[in-house]
């Protein structure tokens, strides 16, 4: 076409015919790909512009998406339309169902997908309620214990109690409440203790 230029790409601008002033508008420019001079391999592709030039040229020849043009989407897109321009009318029908199977199969994974988290959301929230409800029996537990020990025994080492009776079931600190009532002495707690 430009038989002056060696170069695959070339940008016009237009210029008026009569006094050859240059019209400036950057978007009215001519650019002309003359895809018989570009000789570049696929290995020596370096540009974007280089990809989609090469793949202008090599359509018809290619039958799978080379790793290198594959990077681009807008490509690979464009790969497969021209793939499906050259299908017989029962191989595009075919493919059609195929894609409408994969999609509604990709919908029913959602909403799977959707379903079990709304449903494990659930199942932990009635899980931590329940577990926080526990917790705070038993913190209610160990706090009554305590209030009964200071007020029958005056002097208790709280922290060293606390801390061993954190360790006891709800049901063992329920007991506990019963048998403090009965305690003589603190170490009646320490031999209580000791038993579980």
């Amino acid at each position: 076409m430009f038989k002056k230029s060696s170069d695959v790409v070339n940008h016009f601008a237009f210029l008026h015919e009569q006094k050859f002033f240059k019209y400036k508008a950057e978007q009215m420019k001519l650019v002309f790909v003359e895809l018989p001079k570009f000789k570049k391999s696929l290995e020596q592709l370096e540009t974007l512009v280089d990809k989609w030039i090469y793949f202008l040229k090599e359509t018809d020849s290619l039958e799978l998406i080379p790793e290198s043009l594959g990077e681009v989407s807008a490509i690979e897109k464009a790969l497969n339309i021209a793939n499906e321009i050259n299908l017989s009318r029962e191989e595009l029908e075919f493919l059609e169902r195929r894609k409408m199977k994969e999609h509604n199969e990709t919908g029913r994974i959602l909403l799977a997908e959707e379903k079990a988290g709304k449903k494990g959301e659930k199942k932990g929230k009635k899980k931590g309620e329940k577990k926080g409800k526990k917790k705070g029996r038993i913190e209610e537990a160990i706090a009554l214990i305590m209030l009964l020990l200071k007020e029958r025994f005056i002097e208790v080492p709280e922290d060293e109690i606390a801390s061993q009776l954190e360790s006891l079931s709800l049901e063992d600190l329920e007991d506990l409440v019963k048998a403090v009532l009965k305690f003589n002495n603190i170490d009646d707690l320490s031999n209580w203790l000791a038993d579980r």
